[in-house]
């Protein structure tokens, strides 16, 4: 669980909060602080319980993190009205930030689930190879403008940038690389051309489209939702 403060910017010598003078009795002998800081709660698997959400609720957290670049559609919904129930259960307004994964371009599937690459190997992507076909010699993709966008020379970047390939050769269906930086590569791991160029015309699966029918079914969710593009 990853938790993020957010604050309004103020010069460095003020305090992040407003000092408000109680009545001194025998149960409050300190000043009460109005936060000025708001906490924003990644949920992930280790924290997504109704036990967990309510303890965070009682910690202090302002707003809930949902990454939709993991987990299915029907996971978020479950997680978002847990929060929603330990929230009215608190008395609590607690805001839920959707973060949207954005445009996006994936390799297919390996037999095994993943290769290991290493400088100087072969490989190519091939556009008709189908899913869970992809081996140490070549793996599928569903990107099909590739061979009009990619010349040879060119450097293409694998899950993020950790690999790395040269363009040697394109064909009609495929294009052949040579590895410069190997390693593990997993399936449906990310791909784009050094410097960009590629991926603006083609959504990925997990992107926002694939997340807006919760939104629909759940218009007393759709009013309370901040959603992000990243």
């Amino acid at each position: 669980m990853a938790v993020f403060l957010l604050h309004n910017t103020e010069p460095a010598f003020q305090p992040r909060g407003i000092w408000v003078e109680a009545p001194t009795t025998e149960t409050n002998v300190n000043p009460k602080v109005i936060r000025r800081t708001k906490i924003v709660a990644t949920v992930g698997p280790a924290s997504d319980s109704d036990d967990t959400i309510a303890k965070l609720i009682r910690a202090g957290v302002n707003v809930f993190r949902l990454n939709f670049s993991h987990g299915t559609t029907e996971q978020h919904t479950l997680v978002a009205s847990r929060i929603r129930k330990q929230a009215s259960i608190a008395g609590q307004y607690v805001g839920i930030m959707a973060d949207l994964q954005g445009p996006k371009i994936r390799i297919r599937s390996f037999r095994n689930d993943f290769i290991e690459l290493a400088a100087g190997d072969r490989f190519h992507l091939d556009l008709d190879l189908g899913a869970s076909e992809g081996d140490i010699r070549g793996v599928g993709l569903e990107y099909e403008p590739l061979c009009s966008s990619v010349v040879r020379g060119d450097i293409l970047l694998l899950d993020d940038g950790r690999i790395r390939l040269r363009v040697d050769n394109v064909e009609a269906r495929a294009v052949e690389c040579s590895v410069l930086i190997g390693g593990k590569l997993g399936s449906r791991k990310g791909i784009n051309r050094l410097g960009g160029g590629t991926g603006s015309a083609s959504p990925d699966r997990k992107g926002p489209h694939r997340h807006r029918q919760p939104e629909r079914n759940q218009p007393g969710l759709r009013r309370r939702v901040v959603c992000l593009h990243s």
